[in-house]
């Protein structure tokens, strides 16, 4: 038992730390519900609360300038996949701002880039590292596919459905391995991504209540996010994750050091 409990502290902790733009982000939706500035927008106080941050994160040394360059790559992923989303009505920022592109504030490119800051800082934090990690031709290609189905399925088939079977195909042999104090333990990689978007759901349900943006059935007063979310957070995850995984891959071979996958 005691064992058990310092394991789960020791664990706590590291994810606690993992998710500091995540909280960061949900006190700021928070805060500035309730707390205007005068003349200024919600939406462009959360865009500089946001830079702040992430400038702070950098500054502090608790993100690094390779970390800063993968979260501005998720921001920037993220920022067209709303812009996409929003002109086809599948949710909306009905508030007003001048940092609005689109119809899509600029700081909602940071919830995006909280993920891509959680999986780096986890995945040093916990020391994560990886085994059977499928050729880059085959994740890179899945990847790619989940990421055009959010865009097509409005026009033809919704293959979420196949896209998961694939997955599961893809990565049936692989695990992650992760530490915590001295001890490691490992789980199979498509249970991690479920785990990960089921939470992200969870944040989902935390952002919208705090106005974060609206789904068509919010509009009129806040419900529970639709449960099928899940599967799109999950989906999410997983090319969030593949992009992270191939770039520490690249990384390891240009400078030689030890590799994210094991064969």
């Amino acid at each position: 038992m005691i064992r058990f409990i310092r394991l789960l502290l020791h664990f706590g902790y590291q994810e606690a730390m993992s998710c500091l733009f995540p909280v960061f982000i949900f006190a700021s939706l928070a805060v500035s519900k309730f707390v205007a500035i005068p003349g200024l927008p919600r939406y462009d106080l959360l865009l500089l609360l946001c830079l702040a941050f992430q400038v702070f994160m950098v500054k502090s040394g608790l993100e690094s300038r390779d970390e800063l360059k993968v979260i501005t790559v998720f921001h920037l992923i993220g920022l067209c996949l709303e812009i996409y989303k929003v002109h086809m009505g599948s949710w909306s920022y009905p508030e007003a701002g001048y940092s609005k592109v689109f119809g899509v504030p600029l700081y909602s490119g940071f919830m995006y880039a909280s993920v891509a800051s959680y999986l780096c800082q986890a995945w040093r934090r916990l020391d994560v590292s990886l085994t059977n990690w499928p050729k880059p031709i085959w994740v890179t290609s899945l990847g790619a596919a989940i990421y055009l189905n959010f865009f097509t399925h409005h026009f033809i088939w919704d293959l979420r459905w196949v896209l998961m079977v694939l997955m599961f195909i893809v990565f049936w042999r692989s695990k992650v391995y992760f530490r915590v104090t001295h001890e490691r333990f490992s789980m199979p990689i498509p249970l991690g991504y479920f785990l990960i978007g089921f939470f992200i759901w969870i944040a989902e349900n935390i952002a919208t209540f705090f106005g974060a943006w609206a789904y068509p059935n919010q509009r009129s007063g806040w419900e529970l996010v639709h449960l099928s979310k899940i599967s799109s957070w999950f989906l999410l995850v997983i090319v969030s994750f593949i992009i992270v995984a191939e770039l520490k891959h690249v990384k390891a071979r240009r400078t030689g050091g030890k590799s994210v996958e094991t064969k």
